[in-house]
């Protein structure tokens, strides 16, 4: 399974999502694998903590390398850390991964994510692509390497607006790279039951045919309690209602996969 998690706005909780999934697979034994491609290194720094300054291979590399021919490059698994939880490896991120973007588009590198994570199906039953809040070369990588989108929702009307772009661009990726891609559904995070605003927005998605999952996702200080101790919510407070609401939601996910 590879699954992207995708949106062009910021802040809708992209690399909570990845991360808490992704942690949540290889709590049940499944060797799991999150591939870092924000520049923010959000998921790099939530799984590796301050470690996260020290892995010498990163995303950045691994694109470097793809620039210049080498007669023994680096194989994909040569970038990838281990992370102190179980089974839970990660591809890091690097603050400088956006100054490659414009040689990579240029040499048309845009499947060169997509053979390396082809050489890793074999070592990860499960991959988690976190992407960068644009729909720029980094995010096409990932959509191109990916089987499934998750597509983040944070009940913004804003977020309404865009999401028929995004959508847009996911069918455009399918029709032009990767046939094998579908959108898995859209999460709703952050989400205040007793508001409203939100309800009428999450209410007016269904009524039109989007795809939105069943489970919501509450706002709560556990996740930035969760960043700050570098610790996904599985590991710190399994029995918060945060956390039993990201295992129903990986259940609804792998329901019938």
């Amino acid at each position: 399974m590879r699954r992207v998690v995708f949106n062009q706005k910021g802040g809708v909780g992209k690399s909570s999502i990845a991360v808490n999934l992704a942690a949540i697979s290889a709590s049940r034994g499944i060797r799991t694998l999150v591939v870092d491609l924000d520049p923010q290194c959000n998921s790099t720094h939530y799984l590796l903590g301050d470690a996260s300054n020290q892995p010498q291979t990163d995303a950045y590399g691994f694109f470097e390398q793809a620039l210049s021919f080498q007669l023994k490059p680096r194989s994909a698994s040569e970038f990838v850390h281990e992370t102190p939880f179980e089974h839970l490896a990660i591809l890091p991120s690097h603050p400088e991964l956006g100054d490659l973007q414009s040689k990579l588009e240029s040499k048309h590198k845009i499947y060169k994510l997509r053979d390396a994570i082809d050489q890793l199906a074999d070592e990860y039953e499960a991959i988690y692509i976190d992407t960068p809040p644009a729909f720029n070369f980094f995010t096409l990588s990932a959509l191109v390497a990916a089987e499934r989108c998750l597509i983040p929702f944070d009940c913004d009307e804003f977020a309404r607006q865009a999401l028929y772009n995004l959508l847009n661009n996911v069918r455009e990726t399918r029709a032009d790279h990767n046939a094998l891609l579908e959108v898995e559904g859209i999460v709703v995070n952050q989400y205040q039951p007793r508001a409203s605003l939100p309800q009428k927005i999450v209410a007016g998605l269904e009524a039109e045919g989007l795809p939105v999952l069943t489970t919501r996702l509450s706002s709560s200080v556990k996740m930035k309690e969760s960043h700050n101790e570098a610790r996904p919510l599985i590991h710190m407070a399994p029995a918060h209602k945060l956390t039993q609401e990201f295992v129903q939601l990986f259940e609804e996910l792998t329901a019938g996969h």
